[in-house]
């Protein structure tokens, strides 16, 4: 019963979390609304990942065209997959992330809302995961796309959450041994990506 609803909940904890970074690569700079502001927050939630010990999968949709991951993101401890799927759920992360099966929540944010991480999520709620969407941290070529594959997300049982909140809830409490360490990340607010209240 506990662990229903635990699961109803959503509640997270950083031993059995994932974050999954999708598709931040250069070419996507000049068409992606709000990418400035996105790619702050990414970059915020992968140091805060590493952390936490947190693994972090990275996702380049087919990067011999589009790119690697933009340099503003350290990707270095993390686990990086090039993919031609829209979905990141493709078979070397499957294998990756099976391999610690008690990690069931995943933290998902990137680029395009409508599309990879739509499909991403999709894939990782069929699996049983949880997933909470970065509000703050997806974006898409309009805003049209970006706030509708929101709304059926959100439709679809995914957790729609902020950067900050995600932050904080890992953390659980001031007395955390590494919040020091986590606060310079969250004392800044996370830049307005142009949601609002649409959301």
């Amino acid at each position: 019963m506990a662990s229903m609803v635990a699961k109803r909940l959503g509640r997270l904890t950083a031993n059995t979390t994932y974050f999954f970074l999708c598709d931040m690569q250069e070419k996507f700079r000049p068409t992606i609304k709000y990418y400035p502001e996105i790619i702050t927050v990414a970059s915020k939630m992968v140091q805060a990942a590493n952390i936490l010990d947190i693994p972090v999968i990275c996702t380049e949709q087919y990067p011999k065209a589009l790119g690697n991951t933009v340099a503003e993101i350290d990707v270095s401890k993390a686990t990086v997959f090039a993919k031609t799927f829209f979905s990141m759920i493709t078979p070397d992360v499957v294998k990756c992330i099976e391999e610690q099966s008690d990690r069931k929540s995943v933290v998902l944010f990137g680029i395009e809302t409508q599309v990879c991480v739509q499909q991403t999520a999709l894939d990782l709620l069929g699996r049983g995961y949880d997933v909470h969407v970065i509000a703050d941290g997806v974006s898409s070529r309009t805003q049209v796309d970006r706030i509708f594959a929101i709304e059926r997300l959100r439709a679809a049982g995914a957790f729609i959450s902020t950067s900050e909140s995600v932050i904080f809830e890992l953390l659980g409490d001031s007395k955390h041994p590494k919040f020091k360490e986590v606060q310079p990340l969250i004392k800044t607010s996370a830049p307005d990506s142009g949601l609002l209240s649409k959301v």
